[in-house]
């Protein structure tokens, strides 16, 4: 099973700053895109159609980014992502992007969302199902706080 997922992307005027930048808040958006795309691609979970059928599903809880490069007007990008953390509750996702051969990372960000009930407007538990996929995808990294992973990047392009 897959536990670096990537895909590649354009992108698009509408999402770009009046210099032609990938607007700051539209990296989210292109990072979300990725994966719930990759959910369903790797491990068949389509969280819309959860959240239809059971009511439960994912919810946002936090992010923090780091702009490295900017990603410029119809440029193709590679974002790759992986599950870093989970618990009974609570994942915590890095995505990376990329330029298209992988060779600048533009920005990073880890992502937290909550396993959440939608009817009861509470958090909810993994199933054991579930809990098994993430022992089996969960690719964690050496840092446990965001500032130290940038570093670490930092620290691979100094001995590039």
């Amino acid at each position: 099973m897959n536990t670096i997922v990537e895909s590649k992307t354009k992108i698009r005027f509408q999402d770009c700053d009046p210099f032609n930048h990938l607007n700051n808040g539209s990296y989210i958006n292109y990072f979300m895109n990725h994966r719930e795309d990759q959910l369903l691609e790797h491990y068949n979970i389509d969280i819309y159609k959860m959240a239809q059928k059971t009511g439960i599903s994912w919810v946002s809880s936090s992010n923090q980014i780091a702009y490295l490069k900017p990603a410029f007007l119809m440029e193709t990008v590679t974002i790759e992502s992986q599950l870093i953390y989970f618990d009974t509750s609570l994942l915590k996702v890095e995505m990376r992007m990329y330029n298209k051969d992988k060779t600048h990372l533009k920005a990073i960000i880890w992502c937290s969302f909550v396993h959440f009930n939608l009817l009861t407007q509470s958090r909810a538990q993994h199933s054991e199902d579930f809990m098994q996929l993430f022992k089996s995808i969960v690719t964690p990294v050496d840092a446990t706080i965001f500032e130290e992973r940038l570093l670490d990047f930092k620290k691979l392009k100094a001995e590039i």
